[in-house]
């Protein structure tokens, strides 16, 4: 079954499909799981997979979903309570007196509200596949206007290290929810609030943002590889986005005018790849890897392979980032990070033993910064004036200095020599030429960068 109400049968909404998926079973014993996801398909319950909770953990749910929430004191009816998923599932599964979830696709339902689950614990719960959009897990805007910064973090769900693969999670209020090691790929967080929420260390992969909210969200260390945004993601005040990784993004035409990339140095993908060790593990060293079920091992000497990888990750952030940033006029902006790519492809050509282009790269860098420094041009310019002025006034004893600099700034820029100086056949005149062709080098790589 897909969790946008539709089964495996097609598109079929469950409610409309016959009963033949409906079978007359017995309720398994509470000890036999595999007997208890069979028994919840066929009641119609796929994302269902834990055994019923018992009559008396039923009776304690009921009576803490009664609470009626005080946001001034903090009150909300699981307020610090460790939930299991079995619980969540039961609290899905009787919403609104039977009910149940909302699914998304199914327009009509969007203006109801899903759980209530402010200030719960569902830290190292596994969430996978659960219909929970529309989640209360945190304030609505105009509760969060009129709130103290303290009751905003009461009212935030405890989301750490939770499993929340494949989650639906759309429209759910979760603004200062903490979602810190939490695996969140392929989720979806469509027209979700996060502002303010705990984000740090999160694994994004291919997850949905479309139309979410991440105002003043904590994004250290995330991994938003091929995440997905759109023009109603809001990123504005997001912090340490320098500690992200961003390669792959699908930054579609979300606003980036917000975001605070003047003072970004380098993106957490050129931080990754510059380390020596499996950096990546040093984030996530306490995060369970549930597509695997390993560990990760901590700190662990990166091989060759696995640098030149992530350089290549790298170079694509910057790149990927550069073009959004143009694509929008902040061709400022996005000259930095072309720039920081350049830096790293050198890298890349290093690794792969391509030497040539190596020393190619590292001159263009040298020269005017592929472009984007040509204030080294001018300082490459006096340098090689300088030597050749040099070479001009130790070769010829009778030429004095100011002498030798004209010489050498004629030859340079291709005018030739002075005959009544030195003439075709002495050593200057070898000088000049030689001088000639490395400044042409430098005007045609010059002019070239530039162009680019």
């Amino acid at each position: 079954m897909s969790f946008d109400g539709s089964s495996s049968r097609g598109d079929i909404p469950l409610n409309e499909q016959d009963d033949s998926l409906s079978i007359n079973m017995d309720r398994p014993r509470n000890d036999d799981t595999e007997a208890w996801r069979i028994y919840l398909k066929s009641q119609e319950h796929h994302w269902r997979t834990e055994p019923e909770i018992d009559v008396e953990r039923q009776k304690y749910l009921t009576e803490r979903r009664s609470i009626h929430p005080d946001i001034e004191k903090g009150i909300y009816p699981f307020r610090d309570i460790q939930l299991t998923r079995a619980d969540v599932e039961w609290l899905l599964a009787t919403h609104e007196n039977g009910r149940g979830p909302i699914y998304w696709s199914e327009v009509n339902q969007r203006d109801r509200w899903g759980l209530d689950l402010r200030g719960a614990n569902l830290s190292q719960v596994n969430l996978l596949n659960l219909p929970l959009a529309r989640l209360r897990g945190g304030l609505t805007w105009d509760e969060w206007l009129a709130a103290t910064e303290e009751q905003r973090y009461l009212a935030g769900v405890r989301l750490v290290k939770a499993n929340l693969f494949r989650t639906h999670l759309e429209g759910a209020r979760l603004r200062k929810a903490n979602f810190e090691n939490a695996y969140l790929s392929s989720a979806h967080l469509e027209e979700a609030y996060l502002d303010g929420a705990n984000l740090r260390r999160t694994i994004l992969f291919r997850t949905h943002l479309e139309g979410a909210s991440l105002r003043e969200a904590h994004l250290e260390n995330a991994v938003f590889y091929k995440a997905i945004f759109n023009t109603e993601t809001n990123l504005e005040d997001v912090t340490k986005l320098d500690t992200a990784l961003l390669a792959d993004v699908h930054w579609g035409s979300v606003s980036l005018a917000n975001l605070n990339l003047s003072q970004l140095n380098m993106l957490g993908d050129e931080y990754k790849a510059r380390q020596k060790t499996n950096e990546e593990n040093y984030f996530y060293e306490d995060l369970q890897i549930y597509v695997t079920g390993k560990q990760l091992i901590p700190r662990l000497k990166k091989s060759k392979y696995t640098q030149l990888d992530d350089f290549m990750s790298a170079v694509r952030a910057n790149r990927q980032l550069a073009v959004a940033l143009q694509a929008q006029g902040l061709n400022e902006v996005a000259a930095r990070f072309v720039y920081r790519s350049q830096l790293l492809q050198r890298k890349i050509f290093w690794y792969q033993r391509k030497f040539g282009q190596y020393l190619f790269s590292l001159f263009l860098d040298l020269l005017a910064g592929y472009g984007y420094r040509p204030g080294r041009s001018l300082i490459a310019y006096a340098v090689v004036i300088t030597i050749f002025a040099t070479i001009y006034h130790l070769l010829g004893t009778h030429l004095a200095w100011n002498e030798a600099i004209v010489i050498s700034m004629t030859a340079f820029h291709g005018r030739g020599f002075f005959p009544e100086q030195f003439k075709p056949g002495d050593p200057q005149a070898m000088v000049a030429a030689i001088e000639a062709f490395v400044g042409l080098l430098i005007e045609v790589t010059f002019i070239a960068t530039l162009t680019q």
